[in-house]
This record gives structure tokens, sequence and C-alpha cells, in this order.
């Protein structure tokens, strides 16, 4: 037999081979096959009506592979600690470990290396376990398909199941309601064929398809009707095709041959923005350290253990540990309680931070059916004696015409009429719908009418209205109407009906005729149930909606307005295709649904909102979606959502609930304010202590700090800072995001950093004085509570107890919740002033060079604590007015 090809290019009649044809199409681009025949598709594929023979099927498997997307590979250990790496704090905390090993300060490498080590595999298993959990939500497109295959040239075709993944090209499979579209196919016959395409283009509405014998080379590929993708499931009717693109190149897979490395985060770009500041800095500390004290104490290399020490102390080298540790907390509360998988940790900071949230309205805002809306006469007035002949059509036309369920449309008109009312008449015969006609016809028997069958038609209003005897005026006037209502964002159906004397012969479409008009039935969208009360927690945490859907814009507006969301005006997607960047953002602040969008249009759309400030997120389920889904902040997606979609999410739902939405992002926000705190009290903190050590350094004969002093030192504020973690804040500090900007960040720590640097040389006149009435200056070198060891340990407990207090009094959501525990903060705050207080009195104080003090060293250093806490409140309080607390 000829070699198969595995795509038909259009308009191509070359037997050319898969690899040629493969390159002169574009991956994903629109396979037309403008100008073939079905017959020369057929041919083109080497296949017939009847199928393929097995043997020849088996050989093409081989050839061509199995019918499956590319597959999904999990990121190995050493991969994942090796990206750990890649955090600019992690690699210079690492780098600092290995000069302190260099140096033999042994007992500080051995520190910040097991930071490292802690903070990689934090990060690694949080990010492997939402893999796993991932990978359990992973679905195939479709699972068997009905397949007609022969065993012999000769033989007859039989119908087999078969999983889809042994489909191949000139396969001839049977579609029917409920199927999934297994694969790009064309289709060779049809009745009442309609499909759901809204994974690849957002159309919620099903769209008819039929076989062409000769297709028309305008439109897209999705606008032909004799064409069906995978990604897309049968709505109603049958048919009959011919696979023509399996596995890699569906248009479904081809979308995954775009760009997989979105750009950088919000999270991202605001924590390396402040760590290259801070990097700055710590690489320049040890070596003003050392060329400070050679120059002014003639001290040589012997004070790099010091120096590199003092670069530590700079250092928020818990920020990766911390950082891990939140995000995959609230990661697992959120997969416990709320069923929503982070798959990407920084994702759920990027959650937080969020004003924006942008989604389709099929599937979020409403449900993927119609509802009734009301039922007019042909005067616009209500009437349920339409509704009551649209049940009688919808009820007879699926009995009759021997359909296997209703379309939503009919659904929706028999569940708001009910069962008994069409089943009070006898049916006679029907007429199904079909694309062409657009209206179907049921003829009843109506009690007490003997002789006299009605015709009942229902229909798209233009069908319908055609074919009514009606003046030209009257009909103008039943158009506008119906304008009218469709423009609301209504599905408008036309009923009317006709009598027709009983006959033996059947009733065809000739006899559609001479109609009388009813009225109009008219259907909207359902509601999601829970999207009204996640609008309002949107509107309450700062976060705009924008509406991105390739629906009518009547559509998307109405059900915005049902939910109570004002829609404003609606913007179609073409109208910005002529406009600039710069104007696009703008546009994109303004308004808040955008209709009738491409693919490209979404992912611009958004790029634009990024541009203009705004931290986004995306909501999508679809192939179409892809391209949005990588262009926002964050890309989020139901378990439902097609395969490739789930795959490039960075946050799964459970359920395409809006309400899940709006928890992750409170989560996230939680998140985020911890990670803030943590961030501003250490670097404040740490930069008040850093200047205050090396003012002193220069003016004491001795070391204001001994390496194990400040190694100590550090470990014991670091392991309270992992309170931040658990952290429980009030409400009102999850009304807006928190965004971690570099240059509001650096003011604020600036700022109260020589605020505790001030305290702490405070501090050193205490001591001076205290140490002095004890009998023994500084610097005396005696013993008791006099001399180095009293003037380090002094610092130790005033260093210790002043961190305690910035942990209690910046940070933010102070306020407990009602009800509220005490706050993990508060305990180790406390911890940390008792450590301060007794760690220098205790045996092991002598062990790390400090000795007890003098009695007056406590009340005058209460003195200096009681105004630092003054100036902390008055400062905080500023900041707060100011704004630039957060």
């Amino acid at each position: 037999m000829t070699s198969v090809p595995e795509a038909v290019t259009a308009g191509s009649t070359d037997p050319a081979g898969p690899g040629e044809q493969e390159a002169r199409q574009a991956p994903g681009g629109p396979p037309s096959w403008s100008g073939l025949t079905s017959l020369q598709v057929l041919r083109q594929l080497d296949s017939g009506p009847r199928g393929l023979v097995e043997a020849e099927a088996g050989e093409r498997l081989a050839r061509f592979g199995e019918n499956t997307v590319p597959p999904w590979r999990t990121v190995s250990w050493p991969r994942r600690l090796g990206g750990s790496l890649r955090d600019p704090f992690t690699a210079v905390l690492l780098c600092l470990g290995l000069v302190s090993a260099a140096v033999s300060a042994w007992g500080t490498a051995g520190v910040i290396l097991s930071l490292v080590v802690v903070s990689c595999v934090l990060r690694a298993g949080g990010e492997r376990r939402a893999d796993r959990s991932v990978a359990e939500l992973r679905k195939l497109v479709a699972t068997t398909a009905t397949v007609l295959r022969r065993t012999a040239e000769d033989g007859a075709p039989r119908s087999r199941e078969l999983p889809v993944t042994e489909l191949v090209p000139g396969d001839v499979i049977r579609l029917a309601p409920g199927d999934l579209v297994p694969a790009d196919v064309r289709l060779l016959r049809a009745s009442g064929l309609t499909v759901h395409q809204a994974p690849l283009t957002g159309e919620s509405a099903p769209v008819a398809k039929h076989p062409v014998d000769v297709p028309e080379p305008e439109g897209g590929p999705f606008d032909q009707p004799q064409l069906c993708f995978q990604g897309s499931s049968v709505a109603s009717g049958s048919g009959t095709a011919v696979v023509v693109r399996t596995g890699a190149h569906t248009r479904f897979a081809a979308t995954r041959t775009g760009p997989g490395r979105r750009a950088a985060s919000a999270f991202d770009q605001s924590v390396h923005g402040i760590s290259w500041v801070l990097i700055r800095f710590m690489l320049l500390t040890p070596p003003l350290v050392l060329m400070a004290n050679a120059a002014l104490r003639g001290r040589g290399f012997e004070t790099l253990p010091f120096a590199v020490a003092v670069a530590v102390g700079l250092t928020p080298e818990m920020l990766p540990v911390i950082v891990t540790t939140t995000l995959a907390r609230g990661a697992s509360l959120l997969a416990r309680d709320h069923r929503v998988i982070v798959k990407r940790l920084p994702a759920l900071h990027d959650l937080g931070a969020v004003d924006v949230l942008c989604l389709d309205k099929t599937g979020t805002l409403t449900q993927d059916r119609p509802v009734l809306h009301r039922a007019l006469d042909a005067w616009g007035r209500p009437d349920t004696e339409v509704l009551r002949w649209a049940g009688v059509n919808a009820w007879w036309t699926l009995q009759l015409a021997d359909l296997p369920a209703p379309d939503a449309l009919d659904e929706a008109i028999l569940d708001a009429v009910g069962e008994d009312a069409p089943s009070a008449y006898e049916g006679v015969a029907a007429l199904p719908f079909d694309p062409v006609r657009r209206l179907s016809t049921a003829v009843v028997r109506r009690p007490g009418r003997l002789g006299l069958h009605t015709m009942v038609v229902k229909g798209a209003v233009e069908a319908v209205i055609e074919r009514c005897a009606l003046a030209e005026d009257e009909r103008a006037r039943l158009l506008a109407l119906a304008a009218r209502e469709a423009h609301g964002g209504l599905r408008l159906l036309a009923v009317a009906t006709a009598e027709r004397p009983a006959r033996s012969r059947a009733f065809t479409t000739a006899d559609e005729r001479g109609l009388t008009l009813l009225g109009f039935v008219a259907l909207r969208d359902a509601l999601a149930p829970t999207a009204a009360d996640a609008l309002e927690v949107f509107a309450d945490r700062g976060v705009a909606v924008k509406i991105l859907t390739g629906d009518h814009p009547g559509t998307a507006a109405r059900a915005c307005r049902d939910l109570g969301l004002d829609p404003g005006a609606v913007l179609c997607a073409d109208t910005i295709e002529g406009v600039t960047d710069d104007e696009l953002a703008d546009l994109a602040r303004r308004t808040t649904v955008f209709a009738r969008c491409a693919p490209e249009h979404k992912a611009r759309i958004i790029s634009a909102l990024r541009a203009g400030g705004h931290t986004t997120g995306f909501l999508g389920d679809g192939v179409n979606d892809l391209p949005a889904l990588r262009a926002a902040d964050v890309g989020i997606c139901p378990r439902d959502a097609v395969d490739v979609a789930r795959e490039s999410a960075d946050v799964v739902l459970a359920e395409k609930d809006l309400t899940a939405i709006a928890h992750a992002i409170t989560s996230g926000r939680h998140s985020s304010v911890n990670i803030a705190t943590y961030l501003r009290i250490t670097l404040s903190s740490n930069l008040g202590n850093v200047i205050a050590m090396l003012a002193t350094g220069l003016m004491l004969p001795f070391l204001p700090m001994l390496p194990s002093q400040i190694l100590v030192q550090n470990l014991c504020f670091d392991a309270a800072q992992l309170a931040f973690a658990f952290d429980r804040l009030h409400p009102s500090a999850l009304r807006r995001p928190t965004v971690l900007q570099p240059r509001r960040i650096l003011r604020f720590i600036t700022g109260f950093g020589l605020l505790g640097a001030a305290a702490d040389l405070a501090t050193f006149g205490v001591l001076a004085f205290a140490l002095h009435d004890a009998g023994g200056p500084v610097g005396a070198g005696g013993t008791g509570g006099t001399g180095e060891a009293a003037f380090h340990a002094g610092w130790f407990t005033e260093n210790l107890l002043t961190q305690a207090l910035v942990m209690l009094l910046l940070r933010t959501g102070r306020r407990p919740a009602p009800g509220a525990p005490v706050s993990p903060v508060r305990r180790a705050a406390a911890g940390l002033a008792v450590i301060g207080i007794l760690l220098p009195l205790s045996p092991l104080g002598p062990l790390l060079g400090m000795t007890a003090l003098p009695p007056l060293y406590y009340p005058l250093l209460g003195a200096v604590l009681a105004l630092y806490t003054v100036a902390l409140r008055i400062n905080r309080s500023r900041y707060e007015k100011a704004g630039t607390g957060r």
C-alpha cells in the first residue's frame, strides 16, 4: 500500500510524505483542506468509507505513534535542588558558607550550609508534592472511540470500541452525543450533529457540523462545518468521520509548541529586586571591614572571620526557609481545605498580589447550559402559550425523530414547561433540526380536532419568519423586535404553527410554509451558583474582574448584569487590533468585558494589564486559553480542563468555582503579608546591628562581638522568626495585595535600621557607664562584670531584646482576629527575650566569651528600651499614615 501522510495540507493533492507536508505547514496551522472533496481526502489518506484493514492500521500505529499528546515528565530531585540554588540569597549564602569554611570558621560554615540544605529540600519537597497531586488529576482527552475496521481487504467493516491511543490517520470513526472528539477529523456523514467547541474557541453555544463536499476557502478552521477537532465534544446528533490528524499533529497538541517559559512573575521580580540591592551591600561589607580595621586599628586578616560574620549578619539568611515554609504551608492548607493545588510555590504569593482577575464567561460566571428567561407573543408581551407550543415541538421532536437526547436549548425549554403538557398531544411526525433549515418541526394531533394535524415549528428567528405568511412591513417589525431582545444578550427562538389536513403520506420540509407566528422564546445562560458571592469577595479584596470571552458581546454583558457586575462599554476584540500597546493598556484598565476574543487577543490584553503595573491572574480551561495562561502572572485552570491547559497552569482547582479562587487569593495574601513582615523586620534589625558593629568596631580596641557570638545571636533570631510562617492575621490585613516594592522596602529598613543603630549605640554608652561604675572600664580586660566579656554580654542581651521588640511592634496585622489564640510571634518574641537575659548568666555564657553583668546595667537598659519602644511606635504610625508601611 502507498505511504500515508500524517496530515493533508490545504489545497494539496500530492502524495508527499509526512515530513515534507509537516515542513510546509506550521505547527498548529489551520487544517482547512480547502478545495479537496471528501473522496480526495480519503484517497490522500489511502482509506475509504469502510475503514482500514487491521494489518494496515497496525503498520500506521507503529509508524506514526500513539494518538497521544507529548508526554508530561516530572522534574527529577537533582534538577529541583539545582533550581532552588538559583535563588539569589541561597546562592550568596552558599558562597559565604564556603568562605567561612576557607577561613576555618567551621561553626559559621556549618550553620549557613545547613540553612541552604533545609531551604532547598523544603522547596523541592513542596513542588514535588504538588506535582504528585497534579499527576493524579491528569486525564486523557478521551478514553475510547467507535472505529470501523476490517479484518481483510474484502471483509465487511465491523464497529469496535478501541482506546483512542490506537487511532491512526485514515481510521473511520462514529460520533454520538456525549463523545469526546478523539482526533482531528473530517465528516463524511452527519445527522443533526452539533459540537461544543468552548475548550477551543470559548464559544458557549454548540456549533452545527455537517459534511461539505467542496469546502469554502473562507473563514478559519473552526468555521469549517465539515471539521471537528480533538478537545471538542458532541452535543447532539451523530456522524461518521475520517481521522486526518492524530497525536502531536492535532491542533490541540500543536499548542504545546508555543513558548513554554513565562516572563518573570511579580514575586520573582520583587524578591530579586530587593535581593540584588542587599547582595551588593553584602559583597562590599567584608572588604570595607578589613580595610577599616587595617587602617585604623592595624588589624590584618585575623578580622576576616568577623568580616564574614558581619556580612552574614546583614543577610536575611532565613528568607529562603521562611518563604518556602510559608508558601508550602499555605499550599498544603489550600489543598486540604479547598481542594486547590498550587503547582509552583511562588504562584501562591503571586495569587496574593493579584489585583486583576481575567476569566472567560462560560463555566465561570455561567454554567455551560441555557435556561428559559421568558416567552413573548408577536407583540413582545409575556405569553405562556408560546412556551407551551415550544415544549410540544421539543418533546415530540425528541420522541419521534429518535434522538438520543435533547439538545441544550430543547432541554431548557422542557425543564421550564414540564413533560406533562407536551405529552397531552399525540405525536404524528417530526422533522429534526438541521443546520441548513435551522429549525425543527413536530406534527401533532390535538384532542377534538378530527381530520386536522397541527404543525409546530421552532428555530432561528429569520428562518421561521421567512416561512410565515406575513406582509413585508410586519416581517420587518418582527425582526426588529427580535433584534431588540437579542441585543440584551438573550438567545431567541421563534415559534410558529400551521393547521394541515390529516394525511397518510409523510410530511416534508416543503410543508413548512404559510406558518402563523406565535411568538418567541428567550433563553439566557444559567448563572454559576457561587459566582455572585465570589464577585462580592473579589470586590472586597480589591480584585478587579475582567471578562475575556469568545462569546457574543450582548450575551457576556447580560451575564455580568445578572450577577451584579457592571459590564460598562463592551469591546469586541477586533477593535483593539489597530491600537498600540500603550493605548491597549489604557483600554484594558477601563474595560470590564472583551467579547469575540481569539487566543492572541486574550494574551495581548493580559500583557497590557501587566505592562500597566497590574498583577494578573487568568482562569481558563481550553486550548484557546493557553497563550493567556502563559502570559498571566498566575495561570489557573479547573481539574477537568484540557490536558495541555492543566500542564501550563500554576494552580489547579478541583472544581471550576470562583469561590475557590477567592480562598486561594486570601491564602496567598496571608503568605505575602508574613513574608513581607519577615523581610521588613529582619532587614531593619540586621542593618541596625551591622551599622552599630562597624561603628563600635572602629572605636573599641577589641571586636564589639566575637564571630561565635554573632552566630549564636543570628541563630536565636532566625529560630524566632520561623514563627512568621505560622502567624495568624487580622482579616483587615488581607484587604489589599501586599506588593514587595524594593524602593519602599529599602526606605522602611533604612529608617528603622538607623533607629535600631541609635538604640545599639545608646546601649554602648550605658555599658560604658555601668562598667566604669563597677570599677572595670571598657577595654580594661578585667574579670567579673568588667572588660570585653561584660561588654559582649551586655550588647548580646540588648540585641536580642530589641529584636524581640521589633518583632512585636513592626509586624503586620498586630490586632488578633476575634477569638484567636495567642500569636506564635508573641510566643517567639517572649522566648527570644528570655534567652537574651538568661544566656549570659548560664554556664554557656563563659564558653561564648560572656560574663554576668552588673545590676546597674538592667535599669539603664530598661530606660533605653522604653525610649526605643516609643520611637518605634511613633515611626510606625508615621509610615502607616504615609502608606509606606507596606
